[in-house]
C-alpha cells in the first residue's frame, strides 16, 4: 500500500532542507487558501467580526482536517461590483492577510475575509488594516 503524504508535510520537508535564500523564515506559518465550498460554509457557521471595511469569520479546525497552520479564504459577492471591482477587493484583502494574519493569526484556524459593498475598495488602506487587526483581536478574545 502506498504511503499517503499531505501537501503541507511535503512543503515543510522541502523547506527544512533548503537554505534560506528568500528571506522567509523557516518558522513562518504554513498557509493554504480555502477553495472548497464546504470550508466556506463551515466558517460561516463559526464566529465572525463585522467591521466597517470587511467581515472576518474565524473557525477552529478539527485535528483531522488539515495539517497546515492557517487557511485563509477571500470572497466578494456581486454586491461589491463588477468583476474588476471584486478582484480589486480580493487583492486588497490578500495583501492585508499577508501583512496581518501571517503575524497575528492563530494556528489551526480558518479565516474568511468577506468584502463589503463599496467600503472595501474605497476605504483607506491603513484604515482597512486597522479593521482587520481589530477583528482578529475581537475574535481571539471572544469566548469559544
Amino acid at each position: 500500500m502506498a504511503a499517503k503524504f499531505s501537501t503541507a508535510a511535503a512543503v515543510r520537508a522541502v523547506r527544512s532542507c533548503l537554505p534560506d535564500l528568500t528571506g522567509v523564515s523557516r518558522d513562518a506559518p504554513l498557509i493554504e487558501t480555502l477553495r472548497q465550498r464546504r470550508d466556506f460554509l463551515a466558517a460561516a457557521r463559526a464566529r465572525k467580526a463585522v467591521t466597517k471595511g470587511m467581515i472576518v469569520q474565524k473557525r477552529r479546525r478539527r485535528a483531522d482536517e488539515s495539517d497546515c497552520d492557517l487557511r485563509i479564504g477571500f470572497t466578494a459577492s456581486k454586491k461589491v461590483g463588477n468583476a474588476v471591482k471584486r478582484n480589486l477587493a480580493k487583492r486588497r484583502m490578500r495583501m492585508l492577510a499577508r501583512e496581518v494574519l501571517y503575524a497575528d493569526g492563530e494556528a489551526g484556524c480558518d479565516y474568511v475575509l468577506i468584502a463589503r459593498a463599496g467600503l472595501t475598495i474605497e476605504r483607506d488602506y491603513q484604515a482597512l488594516r486597522g479593521d482587520l487587526e481589530y477583528a482578529i483581536r475581537k475574535l481571539r478574545d471572544a469566548p469559544a
